[in-house]
């Protein structure tokens, strides 16, 4: 084998090296999604800096749906931070006077961005990666407030299932964003084939990608929650309409 092979298997090795480290060192957040309350000018998140020997920086902004990097009506504060080894820190987002443009009426969608960025390496032929994490930040609007005791029966259970076919279509009547992440024809069963993660919007309509067949005559649907938790809905058909079990009549 040639040395010039042998240098490029070399680097190739190096690389993976480098690709394994920075993978396992990230600066993590404190949940999965954000909820920015009308009510609120901000809302602040915990990073926390995992690795305990590196110092890293934290880059942050917000994107609107279409992904383009925005300062408004939502802006991250700082824009970047340094973050000391095993040590943890706030980032904010903040409203400008332009959220009282945004619709008043049902929720709005952007994304938070957090990239983590390394120290430079000292050492030789050695890959970086800047490492980026990316969730759903939604403006719920003052009026839309979600309290404590509202979540004993979830807006979620609102959805509805209408047959068309040999297919599903969900609507969403509510003016909240649903995530699902999992649709099946039993409680317990594995994801129905052809099945991929959506988000019905506010008062929107879907046609879910599984067959009927494969979601069977009493579909399960599990949701995201506030909190980043994963609940099942599980539905009750008539015909060709299904509705959502409330939670307390399912025991």
């Amino acid at each position: 084998m040639t040395n010039v092979r042998l240098h490029a298997l070399a680097g190739i090795a190096l690389a993976f090296s480098a690709i394994a480290h920075q993978a396992n060192a990230a600066v993590a957040l404190d949940r999965t999604r954000v909820i920015f309350d009308g009510a609120a000018k901000s809302v602040s998140l915990r990073i926390t800096n995992e690795n305990k020997t590196l110092p890293y920086l934290a880059q942050g902004w917000v994107e609107d749906p279409q992904g383009k990097k925005i300062t408004d009506p939502l802006v991250l504060l700082p824009p970047v931070q340094r973050i000391e080894p095993g040590e943890q820190s706030q980032i904010k987002v903040q409203s400008t006077a332009a959220i009282q443009r945004l619709p008043q009426d049902r929720e709005s969608l952007f994304y938070f961005n957090l990239r983590e960025i390394p120290p430079k390496s000292t050492k030789p032929n050695t890959l970086q990666l800047a490492l980026q994490t990316r969730i759903k930040l939604f403006y719920r609007p003052s009026a839309l407030e979600v309290k404590r005791t509202d979540y004993a029966t979830p807006f979620q259970e609102q959805l509805t299932l209408t047959r068309e076919g040999d297919k599903y279509r969900i609507t969403n009547p509510t003016p909240y964003y649903i995530s699902l992440v999992n649709a099946s024809s039993t409680l317990t069963g594995k994801a129905a084939a052809g099945f991929k993660p959506v988000m019905v919007e506010p008062k929107g309509q879907l046609v879910l990608a599984p067959s009927a067949s494969a979601l069977g005559g009493a579909p399960v649907l599990t949701y995201v929650n506030d909190f980043g938790g994963r609940a099942k809905l599980v539905f009750s058909c008539g015909g060709n309409a299904c509705k959502a079990v409330p939670q307390e009549k399912k025991k």
